[in-house]
Order: structure tokens, then sequence, then C-alpha cells
């Protein structure tokens, strides 16, 4: 016998799981990004993480935050000689084993449950390789292209309209890169085929523009680069087509300041607390972020643009999708 008491009230049960389940999705799609006084997106700096590394991306990869580390030679805990990469555990500051010994500047982005770190095998050279693992552990690669005669050295790697896009930092030739340092672009199906775009396809010859993070989000491409602007500035411009740019009116993103020199990471010496005191700070450069759990976690490195260099984290309390279009609010 069908008990249609219990029937109606399941009914009832589940009408209203469903609708405390859109109210819940509407309020988060709804969240009010966290902005500040003058209305840009809110980066809130928590401070130095470490010293003399420069280039990292934090990702999620299986469900947990990893940093990428370009480890260079003269970083004061490598002991190898040598250059090479690395990612760290977030949460336990545990890093992997090693790999990519004597490559440079590399990146990091996730596709599919793939990890892949584009990079150089020598500063200011011709060639852009890719490193692919599933695991983290183990790696395999390949050189994407080689560009003879220019002079390549940061690189962002992201996935637009079913292909791979990479923004690659070039300093020479001069008639593609005018002044140093310039933005190029060039895209892939695979990883391994490459076609180069033409040389409108950049940002921008007329000063300095160093890349260093690219993005891509309803049609916009964004360029988050440094400026010699006030000192040294991250700032963002955006594009549908990477040759027509529109710069955010709320630049910079981030501009040097005291909050860089707070101490984030206890563990530290007392030697390099001191040098992180003592240093010159007139720079904010190589940002990259990730979403996780509804926020951004932000690395940026600080310093004097002369060599002495620090690593710093941030954190924005917005999605990825809030923070790239709050700097474009029209």
């Amino acid at each position: 016998m069908v008990n249609r008491k219990y029937i109606n009230m399941k009914t009832q049960q589940n009408k209203l799981v469903i609708l405390l389940s859109i109210v819940i999705l509407s309020a988060c799609s709804t969240r009010q990004s966290p902005t500040d006084a003058d209305g840009r997106p809110l980066i809130l700096k928590s401070g130095t993480i470490d010293v003399g590394l420069v280039e990292t991306t934090p990702i999620v990869f299986k469900t947990k935050v990893f940093r990428f580390e370009y480890v260079r030679k003269g970083y004061w805990d490598n002991h190898t000689g040598d250059s090479y990469f690395r990612f760290v555990d977030h949460e336990t500051g545990k890093p992997t084993k090693s790999f990519a010994r004597g490559f440079h500047l590399g990146s990091a982005f996730v596709h599919d449950e793939t990890v892949y770190v584009t990079a150089v095998d020598i500063w200011d050279g011709e060639q852009v390789h890719v490193f692919s693992s599933r695991d983290l552990e183990n790696w395999e690669s390949w050189l994407a292209f080689k560009l003879p005669a220019y002079g390549i050295f940061n690189t962002s790697l992201t996935w637009a309209d079913n292909k791979y896009v990479i923004m690659f930092e070039i300093g020479k030739p001069e008639k593609e890169t005018g002044k140093r340092f310039t933005a190029n672009f060039a895209t892939s199906t695979d990883l391994k085929n490459w076609e180069i775009l033409s040389s409108n396809h950049n940002y921008a010859k007329d000063r300095y523009t160093a890349p260093h993070c690219l993005r891509y989000l309803d049609a916009y491409y964004y360029d988050f680069y440094l400026e010699a602007h006030d000192e040294y500035e991250m700032r963002v411009v955006r594009s549908k087509d990477l040759i027509n740019w529109e710069p955010s009116p709320l630049n910079p993103v981030l501009k040097a300041s005291s909050e860089d020199k707070k101490i984030a990471n206890n563990n530290l010496s007392e030697e390099l607390q001191q040098k992180i005191a003592n240093a010159k700070d007139i720079n904010n450069s190589d940002i990259d972020f990730c979403e996780f759990n509804g926020k951004l976690i932000i690395n940026y490195s600080w310093g004097n643009q002369r060599g002495e260099e620090f690593l710093a984290e941030a954190v924005y309390e917005g999605t990825l999708k809030q923070f790239l279009k709050g700097w474009f609010p029209n």
C-alpha cells in the first residue's frame, strides 16, 4: 500500500532542498566583489614568504594548492650548483622532487588534469620548452618552438576557445620588440605544433611593458605586466584579438608598499628577516594567481629591480571572474 502522506512529505522536503540550493547558488554568484575605497579589486598583502625567489605560479592540482617555483642557481637554499624547477605544497610547505635542471623562467598551467610548465633553456635565448606531468613526479618534455635571433624570457600559458595561447616576453630583435620588454603570442591545439602570431599581435613596443601573466575570460585576454611607471608597478590590459588593447582605468594592480616587508613565513631565519627589513623596495612584479575555495591566492615579487628580490603572497577574497572583470568596471 502506497503511503501518500510519506510521499508528500518527501516531495516537500525535496522542493525545500532545491529551493535552498538555488538561494545559496544565487547568493554566491551575486556576492559583492571586494574593492578598496577607490573601487579597485581589493588585494590583501600577507607579506614575504621567501628570499631570492621570483618567478612562481600558484596552481590547483587534484584539489590541492601548489606553488611552482623557479629555483635560481644563486638561491640561498640551492645546493645543486644549477637552476631547477619544483612544486611546493601550499599547506605543508613540502616540495616535490626537482626537475628541469638548467632551465629558467618557468611558468605553470593546469589543463585536463595535467600540469604543464613552459620555460626557456637560457635567458635571452631562442627556444621555448614544455614540460608535462600528471602527478608532479614524472615529467616528459619537448621543444615547443625556436625563433632564431630572438631573445625570449618569461612565458605564460592559457586555454582559450579550444586552443592553447602562450604569451612570451622578448627583448630582441629590436624590430619586433621596440623598447624592451614586449609580449608576443603563439597558439597551438596540442602544445607541440605552434603558430607564431604576426608581429602586430603584441603589447607593447612603445615603452617598457614586461609581460608576466596571461588569462582568458569571456572573449577577453588579460595581460598582467610590469611597467616602469612611478618606479615599477604591475598593471593590466585586456584585448579580444591580442592586437588592440584596453588598459584598466583602475591601474596599477600592485605597487610597492610597506606591507611587502611583513613576515608571512616564520620559518625564515633571523638573518633573512633582517635582509627583508633592510631591503630597498621600488617594485611589485611577476604576479600570478589561482582560484581556490572562492578566493584567489596571489604570488608576486618585490625588491630593488637590480637583483635583490623577495617572494610575497596576497589574497583576493573573491573569484577569478570577479577579479578580472573588477579591473574593467564599465
